[in-house]
């Protein structure tokens, strides 16, 4: 196989693969603001950054869409909010890799529904064993709030993956997340910037800018080029090394230490990561020299 023909699909799996390292890493940074704002307000501290960022950065003409673009946008920005709340507030209850591993649900679903040969539902089925060994349901202790804000962000995540495609290949660059970002921006400030409001410091607000450059603006800037390479079938089992990601996160900064089961369920999901990585290459992936990321994002 030629460099040229495999590039696509290796290119999109480093996107992807940068993004859900910058993910982790931004959410367990975030857990030390919990106990002075909440998962709420950490979400609301990242995303309110990041849309200011991208509004200045790139500065979006809105007026100059197609209003199915612009319509998919908006919605990709109130499940931007939806699943970044969601997530937060799983990870307050549960460890960062079984909160990932439950969200890891959403994709898997994309990986299942959208596979058109039945070989490919190989690496999900792969995946969704390594998932339960993730989550070890046979345990009963897990908290019930923690799993239903988990499941609320795998939701999110399903079609958030769906519609980040459909807006990358419609708006060059990042154009949709610099309109998508400022609506989730709007939307938890209306949740959560009430309450939060008046705890925040200086400190705080710089703290904030450096976590909305390591989750959302490079993670989802990175998605969004990596959705325009592969298939959503591919990215979404793809997103199956994620739990493993959490893990090893949760491990190393959180002090999280994973039962011999998660272990174990890291290697089927790294298994099945590898399946989708050498079979994601989409048929007809757009132009690679649309608009490239601002300068400073």
């Amino acid at each position: 196989m030629s460099t040229t023909t495999r590039s696509p699909a290796r290119t999109g799996s480093l996107m992807a693969l940068a993004s859900m390292t910058c993910v982790q890493l931004g959410v367990a940074a975030s857990v030390g603001l919990f106990d002075r704002i909440g998962p709420g307000g950490a979400a609301w501290l990242r995303l309110a950054w990041a849309g200011v960022l991208l509004l200045v950065a790139v500065r979006p003409r809105p007026s100059t869409l197609h209003r199915p673009s612009l319509v998919a946008a908006v919605v990709l920005g109130v499940v931007t909010a939806g699943m970044t709340m969601f997530f937060m507030a799983a990870v307050q209850r549960l460890p960062l890799g079984t909160a990932s591993a439950l969200e890891f649900l959403g994709p898997l679903s994309v990986a299942v529904f959208r596979s058109r040969h039945p070989r490919l539902l190989m690496w999900p089925a792969l995946a969704a064993v390594g998932l339960v060994l993730l989550t070890q349901p046979w345990q009963g202790s897990a908290d019930l709030a923690g799993v239903g804000f988990a499941l609320g962000a795998a939701a999110c995540w399903a079609a958030y993956i769906l519609l980040t495609q459909a807006v990358g290949d419609h708006l060059a660059g990042v154009q949709g997340l610099a309109i998508s970002l400022p609506v989730a921006a709007v939307v938890t400030t209306l949740v959560a910037g009430p309450t939060v409001l008046p705890s925040l410091t200086p400190h705080l607000v710089l703290v904030g800018l450096g976590l909305a450059l390591l989750l959302p603006v490079v993670p989802f800037s990175l998605e969004m080029l990596a959705l325009r390479r592969i298939t959503t079938a591919a990215f979404g089992t793809l997103m199956s090394l994620e739990p493993a990601i959490a893990l090893l996160v949760g491990f190393v900064l959180l002090h999280q230490v994973p039962p011999a089961w998660s272990v174990v369920g890291v290697g089927f999901v790294v298994a099945a990561g590898i399946g989708a990585e050498r079979t994601g290459a989409r048929v007809a992936a757009p132009a690679d020299d649309l608009e490239p990321l601002p300068a400073g994002v």
